[in-house]
């Protein structure tokens, strides 16, 4: 390994500048002067940076990985934006998630670049806003690309690349009823006609695996009514946590869920998509070419929004992203640098 970029010093001293969602933009100030440093064709959008051209020759094939943080959690016994380096093991908010694919991702364009410049035009796009699925993240750069061939978002997956992803819907549920005293047994308790739906959104029944997913899920997980002890209810609200799949997708769950229901059901979004790599994709022949073994992810990213084909793959473990402690192992960082370079030196176009 070249060692191009000092990346392990380098993840400390952004970890130690605060990237909480929408509020980059020192980390990206960091970041981007780094990249000039380097020589690098830097071009920022809000605080999201890209380094290459879209226009130029060669299949386009992106990586991305998010600078960006959840607050921290309450239970931290140090500071979070202070890293702590103990033994191999690097300590600090984002550390895990993603700071060490940001750093790999960047070690590894740095080495493959112009190895690979024949065939491929490799970007590399850092992102903000990842955490909030923010408009001023990626999709506010995804309409500069024409169009992409290959798309590699870092994220902790112990390096195991993930080419199917579970996307995500809310619905905001409204059942009306008549109101009425409670004590006469008079009008009509949106409360009893709300759990109806509870119960038929908890039948719904699913027939069409994925090959890489679990089957889609529906969960009510918040419901609010009633004025006072004495009033039969008239209106009762309830939000469902929808989990699509690369079979079932948003549109074809609402109209599902729709369908089984009373309420007025309204969807919150519905462009955080589950996605799914096809079989004969180049980028799944190259994972298998590695040696590397596919799997499918129920948490969310970036893939959600982007429309081009796309896995994710990044050191570290999911398990430890948004906790208090969060860290990383330098020998993580080395074996993902390793990893995208050995994956991109097997895509053949």
């Amino acid at each position: 390994m070249s060692n191009i970029i000092p990346y392990t010093e380098l993840l400390t001293e952004m970890l130690a500048i605060p990237a909480i969602s929408r509020e980059e933009a020192a980390r990206s100030d960091f970041l981007e002067n780094y990249m000039k440093g380097w020589g690098w064709p830097v071009t920022r959008i809000h605080n999201n940076l890209l380094v290459g051209d879209p226009d130029l020759p060669g299949a386009g094939i992106l990586l991305n990985s998010h600078m960006d943080t959840v607050p921290p959690v309450d239970a931290w016994e140090t500071d979070p934006f202070s890293p702590v380096v103990k033994g191999e093991t690097i300590t600090g908010l984002g550390s895990n998630d993603a700071g060490a694919s940001v750093v790999c991702m960047m070690e590894a364009f740095a080495q493959m670049r112009e190895k690979t410049r024949k065939h491929i035009n490799l970007m590399l796009l850092i992102s903000a806003e990842e955490e909030v699925s923010g408009n001023k993240g990626i999709s506010s750069v995804l309409p500069l690309f024409e169009e992409l061939d290959a798309v590699i978002v870092g994220e902790p997956t112990g390096m195991q690349p993930a080419v199917a992803e579970r996307g995500l819907m809310v619905l905001d549920g409204v059942v009306r009823g008549k109101a009425g005293h409670a004590a006469r047994n008079e009008g009509k308790n949106a409360i009893f006609e709300a759990l109806e739906d509870v119960e038929a959104i908890r039948q719904l029944k699913f027939t069409e695996e994925s090959d890489w997913l679990p089957f889609p899920g529906a969960q009510v997980t918040m419901i609010s009514a009633g004025t006072r002890h004495n009033v039969v209810p008239d209106l009762c609200s309830y939000v469902v946590d929808v989990r699509s799949n690369d079979r079932y997708g948003n549109e074809r769950l609402l109209e599902m869920i729709r369908s089984a229901c009373k309420a007025e059901l309204t969807p919150r979004s519905t462009r955080l998509r589950s996605s799914g790599l096809d079989g004969d994709h180049f980028l799944m022949n190259a994972i298998l070419e590695a040696g590397l073994e596919p799997m499918g992810s129920s948490t969310l990213s970036d893939m959600a929004l982007i429309p081009f084909p796309s896995i994710k793959m990044g050191p570290g473990d999911s398990a430890r992203s948004h906790t208090a402690g969060e860290y990383i192992r330098t020998s993580e960082l080395k074996q993902g640098v390793s990893a995208y370079c050995h994956l991109l030196e097997h895509i053949s176009i």
